[in-house]
């Protein structure tokens, strides 16, 4: 099986590395495609514009351009087209309508990709055998497909990297660290710094995509004001919300081991 990848970043060589396949890369900037054929075992470049076909095609590109790849490139899939933009239902419409006689799947690499392997969501749009060798073998490599819908999964981007990193990015904004004397640290403050180091130490146009695709910053700006604006018995009734909220959440089945590591699409993909 050959396949074209479209976006020569960290996550089209992360999937160009995991998959079993002949692999070819096509990029806007012709040395990051060479560079990311040189690091996968016969992987070849291919022209962005070319009309050579192939399998597969797989679209790695920034999740706000995904939809103007798929009309693009879908054309010169055999039998199957997939992305890795992190961002599933406007993918997955553009697929219904450039590749409707297509095997068509969505995958969101739930790490970043010096992370792997990890979770994986999944949404099998159209399925074959062409998608199923293509999840045997990203599996095969220790990741964990988790299936869920277009929906489920845009809504959960909401909270699971819009709103958690604009929270981030909102204390590494606020917070002094250098007002800070050594010694002086909580655990709480050495948790927040090392989630603001790793956040601000990725792509930050990644990061401003998600905020664009994603609503999240808002939700963040109204708490914290409700937060500063509050009195001490309307902070205690936000205090207790807040708890009595995430102690339900804990109490849901499945959510008893939570992840230790956030991830970093698209390339975050976070």
């Amino acid at each position: 099986m050959d396949v074209l990848i479209v976006g020569a970043g960290s996550m089209g060589t992360w999937f160009g590395d995991a998959i079993d396949a002949s692999v070819a890369f096509a990029d806007v900037d012709p040395d990051a495609a060479a560079a990311a054929a040189d690091r996968i075992e016969d992987a070849e470049v291919a022209a962005l514009e070319g009309d050579d076909r192939y399998d597969v095609v797989c679209l790695a590109v920034p999740m706000t351009h995904v939809e103007d790849a798929v009309a693009d490139h879908a054309p010169r899939a055999r039998r199957a087209v997939v992305d890795v933009s992190g961002v599933m239902e406007p993918a997955l419409e553009a697929m219904q309508n450039c590749a409707a006689d297509l095997e068509r799947l969505s995958l969101h690499p739930l790490f970043a990709p010096e992370r792997a392997p990890g979770s994986i969501a999944v949404v099998r749009d159209r399925d074959g055998p062409a998608t199923e060798a293509l999840l045997e073998a990203l599996e095969a490599r220790g990741n964990d497909l988790v299936e869920t819908t277009p929906a489920e999964h845009d809504e959960a981007m909401e909270t699971v990297q819009a709103t958690t990193h604009a929270a981030v990015l909102a204390f590494a904004l606020a917070a002094d660290g250098s007002a800070v004397p050594d010694g002086f640290e909580t655990p709480i403050y050495d948790r927040l710094e090392t989630l603001a180091e790793q956040v601000t130490d990725g792509s930050p146009r990644v990061y401003a995509d998600i905020q664009d695709a994603f609503d999240g910053a808002d939700a963040v700006a109204a708490a914290a004001a409700e937060i500063a604006s509050a009195d001490g018995r309307e902070f205690e009734e936000l205090y207790r919300e807040a708890g009595e909220r995430w102690a339900n959440d804990a109490d849901t089945p499945g959510d008893a081991d939570p992840a230790t590591d956030d991830h970093a699409d698209g390339s975050d993909t976070t």
